[in-house]
Order: structure tokens, then sequence, then C-alpha cells
């Protein structure tokens, strides 16, 4: 299957990595020259994945019409909050009948949309041409080839499988489902609920505040899902708890170093500097926290981890106001 995979960064390239190994053809797509030679020539990607050799069919382009010439496959790697406007500039190369394949996990600023959604208005393509891959998929492991699992969600059945086939390898084992929307929102709020982890690590908080967190934190992952259609099942999933207990407990984690980073009393524009890598929980944790509001949704965590990052609460008084909430049932999820 010719594939073009648009973004030359730390997933993407695992991605890549993992369908060319599947068989597939695959050509990358950057902008910085230097990188997209080094992968097509050394067979490396020096600044993410240092000394990991990368397939000897692997090759990249700074040109995005070569990337896209006669793929059948689109792989979306970029930045989120970016999506729109790369995706405006690759839409008249796109071949008829693509499929496009989101790896980004983030809601669009602005307009609160899910990552598919920016994908079918932007190219203009129906829903059943779009898919999104979501799991416990820490981009450092599986470019070690280590044992991985994920989610690969697609409206239309036929194609969820088929992407699935060519994504799997005996390292990479993908699971597909038509819960497009589960699949989505697990992917960007378990980045939010990392976020809160990390701060909590950073203040020197053990495992059963960090347990609790998770598992509130699966809470209002499902209820913004299900209230989205979601079903409740996804999140018992790779692309809900899996995702989410990876993100919140690997050190290999942006989003969890991210907060940590917050938690030890680093600002904003600090914490930043140090990660040099993007954190979409930092870029999505208000859109998600909008749609959650636009749908009656209750998400204390992101709501404290939005006053973080975007009104400059302290991190203890973040968890203060968590632990200080009103008793509940625990069913009332």
């Amino acid at each position: 299957m010719r594939t073009a995979v648009m973004g030359t960064g730390s997933w993407g390239t695992a991605y890549a990595m993992i369908l060319a190994d599947a068989g597939n053809e695959v050509v990358m797509w950057g902008r910085d020259p230097q990188l997209c030679d080094a992968i097509s020539t050394t067979h490396e990607n020096p600044r993410y994945h240092p000394g990991i050799p990368l397939p000897a069919t692997l090759y990249a382009s700074t040109d995005p019409a070569v990337a896209l010439a006669g793929a059948e496959v689109v792989i979306l790697a970029v930045p989120a909050q970016s999506l729109r406007a790369n995706l405006a500039e690759w839409a008249p190369l796109l071949e008829p009948g693509s499929v496009l394949v989101s790896l980004m996990k983030g809601v669009e600023q602005g307009t609160t949309r899910r990552m598919s959604e920016v994908a079918t208005e932007v190219a203009g393509v129906d829903a059943s041409r779009v898919a999104v891959v979501s799991g416990p998929n820490l981009a450092r492991e599986i470019a070690e080839r280590q044992p991985a699992a994920t989610t690969i969600a697609c409206p239309d059945p036929g194609t969820a499988e088929a992407l699935a086939e060519a994504s799997t390898t005996a390292y990479f084992r993908p699971y597909w489902t038509t819960d497009v929307v589960g699949t989505e929102i697990g992917g960007s709020v378990k980045n939010v609920i990392a976020l809160a982890n990390g701060m909590a690590v950073g203040l020197g908080y053990g495992e059963n505040a960090q347990s609790a967190l998770i598992t509130r934190g699966l809470a209002e992952m499902t209820r913004l899902g299900v209230a989205l259609g979601a079903s409740p099942l996804t999140f018992l999933g790779l692309a809900g708890i899996g995702d989410l207990v990876a993100t919140c407990q690997s050190p290999l984690s942006r989003n969890r170093s991210f907060g940590e980073h917050l938690g030890r009393g680093l600002s904003l524009e600090e914490a930043t500097r140090e990660m040099k890598q993007t954190c979409e929980g930092v870029k999505s944790c208000r859109a998600i926290l909008e749609l959650a509001t636009a749908h009656g949704v209750d998400m204390p965590i992101t709501e404290q981890v939005v006053q973080v990052v975007h009104h400059d609460l302290d991190p203890r008084e973040m968890l203060q106001a968590f632990m200080s909430r009103s008793l509940k049932a625990e069913a009332e999820v």
C-alpha cells in the first residue's frame, strides 16, 4: 500500500517505521531538509530517535507533492493546532479516494472540533474516508520495536480493518472499531489528565494521589465521550484506560513530564523551553473544557488544569480544589 506520512516528528516517524516494516511503500514529508536527508540516507531520525535504525525502504521529502503522489493512505502526523493550515495546503494534492488517518490527539482551539472533523471539513472528504489511531503508543518504545497495541477507528468498518491489517507487525498489534468519537476523546483528554498527574508527581505526591487522578480522569473522559455519542466501552479499552495509564505513568510521556515541571515550580514558559516538543494537553485543555461546557459535562480535573496552564493557578491549589469538591456517590461518574 502506497502511504504518505505527513510529519517527521517522534510519533510520525515511529508509525512510518511500522508501516514500512509491515511491507507498505512509505514516503514521509517534513519541513527540515537536513532531517529529511538523514531519514533518506542514514535511515535514522537523529532529532527524535537517535541511534534507532529505520527501514532502508523509508525515505523523506520536503515536497508534499512528492510524498502525496499516488498515496492511497495519508497519515496526518503534525501538531493538532497546525492541522487546518497544513491540510488546506495539501488538499489539492490528495489522490481521489485516498484515506486520511489522524495520529493527532487534541481538540482544535477556537472551534472545539476533533481532528477527524477538521480533516473532513478542510479536505472536503466524507467521514468514511477519515480514520484515527490512538492507544498506549509511547513513540520511543515503539521505535525500539517493543511490543505495543493500538486502536484504529473509522466509520467504515472495512476501511478500519484494512488499515489495521496494513499496520500489523511482529511488535505492533492494532484493534479496530467504528467509534471514532470515543477513540479521539480518549486520546485528547488523557493528555490533560497526564498533566495533572505530572503535577502531582512534581509536588512529591505518591501512588494514592496518582491513582485517584487517573481513575477520576477516566470518569470525566467517559462522561464527555458518552455525551458526544461515544460508546462507554471504548474507554475501557486501549484508546481509553490503556492510553491514560501509559501517558500518566511513563516518564517518556511529554504531558506527564510537562506537568512535573509545573509541579516543581517552573513557569509555563520555563516548562515549554525544557520540553522542546509539542505537549497537546497544554494546547488543547481549554478547547476540551469549552467542549464539555457546551454539552453540560462536568470535568473538574480538566477545569483545574486550565486554571494552572492559562490562569497561573498554583498546582498545589489545583489539587486542593479537587480534594475539596462536594461528596458524591462513586457510581455518579
